[in-house]
């Protein structure tokens, strides 16, 4: 498409509603992130923020592409498109790929379900499906109906967030894989909320620097006098304890003080502690994980029970709601790589570097890719063959070739 088509038919999701709004852009100004995720339901008071957090960070190190499948179905390239661009470096003005994805996961977690929104296109999408999405946000959705969601989305033109009712065929709707466990009202993940934030009030109220002190006296109290006595003698005791310097009081030698504030003796403790061992357990998730001291068993299983469900629902949702069925019958796709050499310890590395290549599965300069290092410009680097053998007279007969040509030129000069 031209570039004066493509400013003609731009289509804006903010910009483009019955009347046009009038925006003054650059006028909002916060002194806070107005995109930033932030978490709800005592979701942001709790530890459970770091799972989340552990678990958005992982999902966002899986690399997505728009890709070109072969006729099997097997990856073959990268398509070089915007949703491509949106998918690995940039996919809106404010977020990279990467934290946008870390959104995207992180406010699934706490809603249990949210919508990517396709902001800018080439082409409306309510007109066409054969359309580029040049940017993306991740969007609460806020209204449900039988064909269309009311989304929460922020407004990179003005600086906040409005309100759209957009129709579910252009929004990927993305719910939690593990919404039983995480967000349902009787979940696991919400009892542990509960339970951590009772907690918290328990603490507070130990922190609240009340003594709690229970004086007797050395009377009676039942009449009206001897229960003015007795007040008088509270409010003499506090005003000692705080004119005092160091807080300390007199009283006298037939008065006893019994003091309270000392740990409530109750199951709390352990109930967070079942809960959270209960948890891991249906997340797949340990504390090694968290921690960092996982082994491979420990970290496989973390993937495959945890991450690869959430990319999956992520992948398959953009799939079906950002290429037309055209675009899938002619093998593009949306896919999605994991590194699997990240956890590899270095003395591993070369053991399986020389199994790749003498099994002919990577070239040289694959592996040294893998490293980090820069490819080597030995065109023997790149030929996908085993180099603890020699060449045989057929593979060697074209070099030879050359070599012949090369010399007769350089005859044939002289």
């Amino acid at each position: 498409m031209a570039f004066s088509d493509r400013l003609q038919h731009a289509w804006n999701a903010f910009l483009n509603k019955d009347p046009t709004p009038s925006y003054n852009y650059g006028e909002h100004i916060s002194s806070y992130n107005p995109y930033r995720t932030r978490l709800t339901r005592g979701n942001e008071r709790s530890i459970v923020t770091s799972v989340y957090n552990r678990i958005a960070l992982d999902v966002a190190a899986i690399d997505m592409y728009h890709a070109k499948l072969d006729d099997n179905g097997r990856f073959t390239e990268a398509i070089e498109s915007s949703l491509n661009e949106c998918l690995t470096l940039s996919a809106n003005i404010d977020q990279t790929a990467k934290a946008f994805m870390q959104d995207v996961v992180m406010s699934m977690m706490d809603e249990g379900c949210v919508a990517i929104v396709p902001v800018d296109t080439t082409i409306n999408p309510n007109v066409s499906g054969s359309y580029d999405i040049n940017s993306l946000r991740v969007g609460q959705i806020l209204e449900w109906r039988p064909q269309h969601v009311k989304v929460r989305l922020y407004n990179d033109k003005i600086g906040q967030k409005e309100d759209l009712l957009l129709p579910k065929s252009m929004v990927a709707i993305i719910e939690n894989p593990l919404y039983a466990v995480i967000n349902e009202p009787n979940s696991t993940m919400q009892r542990l909320i509960r339970k951590l934030n009772l907690l918290d009030v328990i603490d507070e109220q130990s922190g609240s620097g009340k003594l709690d002190l229970i004086i007797q006296l050395p009377y009676v109290i039942k009449s009206e006098a001897r229960r003015q006595q007795a007040e008088k003698r509270r409010k003499d005791i506090e005003m000692q304890l705080s004119g005092s310097k160091y807080g300390i009081a007199y009283t006298d030698g037939t008065e006893k003080i019994t003091q309270l504030n000392r740990p409530v003796e109750n199951n709390l403790m352990k109930q967070i502690e079942y809960l959270t061992s209960m948890l891991y357990s249906q997340l797949g998730i340990t504390q090694t994980i968290l921690d960092g001291t996982a082994d491979d068993k420990t970290m496989l299983n973390y993937y495959n029970r945890t991450i690869e469900p959430i990319v999956s629902a992520i992948v398959d949702e953009m799939k079906r709601k950002f290429l037309t069925k055209t675009a899938r019958t002619r093998n593009q796709d949306i896919v999605y790589f994991r590194d699997p050499f990240k956890l590899v310890p270095v003395n591993d590395l070369a053991e399986i570097a020389d199994k790749l290549t003498r099994n002919e599965i990577a070239t040289s300069n694959e592996i040294r890719q893998i490293m980090g290092w820069k490819p080597s410009k030995d065109p023997d680097a790149d030929e996908l063959r085993n180099k603890n053998l020699n060449k045989s007279a057929e593979e060697m007969k074209p070099e030879q070739e050359v070599q012949n040509e090369v010399d007769n030129t350089i005859r044939e000069e002289e």
